[in-house]
């Protein structure tokens, strides 16, 4: 069993890493605690960084909590620690998402989990414009083998169900628009780059180009405003699209899922494959079951993801670990 003592920098280390994961709005809605003497982290959601719009049952809070929990196994397994993580641990704290304790005696080795390290802070959400290139087969069959990891689906969408897909993205970026308190919620998280730079959000540098042409499903994070000097650009006639789906619905599904994303998030990384994500259906939930797969019907779609070739995107602030962490004897 690995020994090393964990001192707080180390600590430190590992939740920073930990906390590169992606969130909705970028808000950054976690916080972790770690406990000297049983070696144990601990992974709670920050309430202060709900949205009640946009994400009114926390479903977008916890798969974002959840990416954060997979970057954190990943973290300590590439320094040699063994984890064993229990989710909702406590049922009389439900803000108490998950625990992870390092060393477990009886925890299995995930020697794949530990070789995405080099993804985790190369990993950035690309709003930007991907090639038509395909993703070979063999990758699409290793992101869904890696979702499935995690106790999720990874379905790539057929031509027909895609163009549905898209077609619900754009109903939802119109219906999103002409929401003023979901307008108001999403200007609170967005910011110009050469402002005073917050340490969380979105700055106008990471909306991506404003779309001409191609049906890319990215969010316009400008929303209402205009943004100067904003290029414009074609986005790929045909996007590669999957959905993210869990057999139930719930909390727990919702980390899994979020687990599953990162996962499948960091391998497409080290494999040179960006991405970004089409939450906008995902927030309503008169669409949110339409994007279901129309010949399985079966499970809760948790997440739409666009892949491709083309950048990675830029980097996106993060809140400084001394902010979301707290270390007790």
């Amino acid at each position: 069993m690995f020994t090393q003592v964990l001192d707080d920098t180390l600590v430190k280390t590992l939740v920073t890493e930990a906390a590169t994961a992606p969130s909705m709005h970028n808000a950054q809605p976690w916080r972790f605690g770690y406990v000297r003497h049983s070696r144990t982290f601990t992974l709670s959601a920050d309430l202060e960084r709900t949205m009640p719009h946009a994400d009114p049952t926390t479903r977008a809070l916890h798969l974002g909590c959840g990416a954060a929990l997979l970057n954190l196994r990943v973290a300590a397994g590439y320094v040699g620690h063994r984890t064993s993580t229990a989710l909702l641990p406590d049922p009389l704290a439900p803000a108490l998402l998950a625990t992870v304790r390092l060393d477990a005696p009886h925890a299995p080795a995930d020697e794949p989990l530990a070789g995405l390290h080099p993804a985790v802070r190369a990993r950035h959400t690309s709003r930007f414009p991907f090639s038509e290139r395909p993703v070979p087969q063999q990758l699409r069959a290793a992101f869904t083998q890696a979702a499935a990891r995690e106790g999720a689906e990874l379905a790539f969408l057929g031509a027909a169900h895609r163009e549905t897909v898209l077609d619900l993205i754009v109903h939802a970026e119109g219906y999103n628009r002409m929401d003023e308190e979901r307008d108001v919620e999403q200007r609170r998280w967005t910011h110009a780059r050469s402002a005073p730079e917050p340490a969380d959000g979105v700055p106008d540098d990471a909306f991506g180009p404003v779309k001409r042409g191609g049906a890319a499903p990215t969010r316009d994070f400008a929303g209402r405003e205009a943004v100067p000097e904003r290029a414009y650009a074609d986005f790929e006639r045909h996007p590669q699209l999957a959905s993210l789906s869990t057999a139930g619905d719930g909390p727990v599904d919702w980390l899994r899922a979020g687990q599953a994303l990162e996962r499948v998030l960091l391998c497409a990384t080290l494999e040179g494959v960006a991405a970004s994500f089409a939450t906008q259906p995902l927030e309503w939930p008169d669409l949110r079951w339409i994007l279901r797969d129309p010949v399985s019907g079966t499970g809760h779609v948790q997440m739409i993801l666009r892949l491709g070739y083309g950048p990675q995107g830029p980097h996106t602030p993060r809140r400084p670990v001394d902010e979301i962490l707290t270390i007790t004897p």
